[in-house]
């Protein structure tokens, strides 16, 4: 039994270890972030200077069975604020159903325009995204390419508020601009996934570049400069995340990345929970498939430790999930050996300080919710329950993501899975009928709804051991895992 314990205070005191440490990786962000709009050094959108010589663009739209959504995305783009003999833009189409249809009558609609477009395809879909971004790109024209994926919807001056930055400085390879989000109020989903991805755009992403450390381009809602991508290799599609993997390999190379939050590209959010799962699963295991491949150059290269380290947990970020499930386990266990066993006192209140942790990263989501919000008792009536939801949510997604993390790690390769589009604007829109909607259920969402029971019963055992120390993450459990659960069942039927 000794060693049974000894063994269980390990693995917890560890996993809640790591995340503390990654939790001071993100308040430090949040210090950079907050210095940087003292002193008003964050970027503003670009203006075209007088004489400017437009550069010649190519958007490359990369799409795979896009029927809802791709029309839309077609004629956005095509109303870009640009020169048109300076301007080209590439559907990449890869579908193999009516799409292919859709998108040839909507490019043969703005050829008629005087818009230089054209339908790429490919003879196999080999390599998805990435894949077919490199097809496009041996054939693209322009010396700055520009990428949208189909759930985007691009203001007109997109490129005019962009494309000018990369004037500053011939070492910068990419310029990514903020992600906005056009059905943000359809459901508490998606408010929280806006509140997350806000978080990371207005502090993550300007916390990285306002200290001269690694950041990311997005996959989408950015431009690259063409030579950027080939001095860098080109895109590879030996991991889910090609965006991430390209943007890493390109700052190895010396290139930079501009982030240019004031200027945003609108997208359309996830909003049912197999189609949440579907984009979390290829984000956490395609990051953990490229700390696998990059972390190693990236400890050898001559970069500064706070490069270094932020590079780290940056790379790392999608292991959270496996220590979350560790000590999310591992809690029901550590209250019995808390209140059964002796001797394990001091060991157990040391272990319970990394707890703060989590309340380092209620200071990181603070810092991303206030933005562009007045009034701040106003912002914390409305921060507090959003921050609850969104801590609830996000643990309950910890297993499934977990398993991809996992499965990144140990090197499974799998396909890349589709996030299905709905073409849902504001609160207007359902994806019944979607014929892209899986409507299996994954057995892991059996698991997840037992996960949900065993946490409840953590709830109970605090009140009969008269330890109230883990109530509130057991809390946050419970609800998370059996809302994940709820909505995954409900949705899955909603659609049929």
């Amino acid at each position: 039994m000794y060693w049974l314990e000894l063994t269980i205070i390990i693995l917890y005191t560890a996993a809640l270890s790591f995340i503390f440490v990654y939790s001071l990786s993100q308040l430090n962000l949040v210090l950079i972030y907050r210095k940087a709009q003292r002193k008003k050094t964050i970027a503003k959108p670009a203006t075209v200077p007088e004489n400017y010589d437009y550069p010649v663009v190519t958007v490359q739209l990369p799409v795979y069975n896009e029927l809802y959504v791709v029309e839309r995305l077609i004629d956005a783009v095509a109303r870009l604020e640009w020169p048109k003999d300076k301007l080209e833009i590439q559907v990449l189409d890869d579908s193999n159903d009516e799409t292919v249809d859709l998108i040839a009558q909507t490019v043969e609609k703005w050829k008629k325009e005087g818009i230089d477009i054209t339908q790429v395809r490919r003879p196999e879909r080999k390599g998805f995204k990435a894949g077919a971004l490199q097809y496009g790109m041996k054939v693209a024209k322009g010396e700055f390419i520009a990428i949208f994926d189909a759930d985007f919807v691009p203001e007109p001056d997109f490129l005019i508020h962009s494309v000018p930055h990369f004037e500053k400085d011939k070492k910068i390879g990419v310029v990514q601009t903020r992600w906005g989000h056009i059905n943000e109020k359809y459901s508490m989903l998606t408010k929280l996934q806006a509140f997350g991805l806000n978080t990371h755009f207005f502090v993550e992403q300007n916390g990285r570049s306002q200290g001269g450390h690694f950041l990311n381009f997005n996959g989408t809602g950015g431009i690259w400069r063409k030579t950027c991508i080939e001095d860098a290799g080109g895109w590879k599609a030996d991991t889910l995340t090609e965006d991430l993997d390209l943007s890493y390999r390109a700052q190895l190379k010396g290139w930079q990345i501009f982030y240019n939050p004031d200027t945003v590209a609108p997208a359309e959010l996830p909003a049912a929970m197999s189609a949440i799962k579907s984009q979390q699963y290829r984000w956490t295991k395609g990051a953990a498939e490229t700390s696998i491949k990059l972390l190693p150059k990236v400890l050898k290269a001559p970069l500064s430790l706070g490069t270094k380290f932020h590079a780290t947990f940056h790379l790392l970020n999608s292991a959270v999930f496996i220590c979350i499930v560790l000590t999310a386990f591992l809690s029901i266990p550590i209250l019995f050996i808390r209140n059964l066993s002796d001797g394990w006192q001091t060991i157990m209140d040391i272990s319970m300080m990394f707890l703060l942790g989590y309340v380092f990263l209620v200071i990181f989501y603070w810092n991303g919710f206030r933005e562009k919000r007045e009034g701040f008792w106003k912002t914390v009536k409305d921060f507090v329950p959003q921050m609850f939801m969104l801590l609830s949510v996000f643990l309950g997604l910890s297993l499934h993501n977990a398993v991809a993390v996992f499965e990144g790690l140990i090197g499974k390769k799998t396909p890349f899975v589709r996030t299905p589009k709905f073409n849902i604007t504001g609160k207007k829109g359902s994806w019944k009928g979607n014929i892209y909607f899986k409507k299996k259920i994954n057995p892991l969402t059996i698991l997840e709804g037992f996960l949900g029971l065993y946490f409840t019963g953590g709830l109970a055992l605090a009140f009969y051991f008269n330890d109230f120390a883990l109530l509130p993450f057991h809390l946050l459990l419970s609800l998370g895992f059996l809302l994940v659960f709820y909505y995954t069942l409900q949705h899955t039927r909603h659609a049929s």
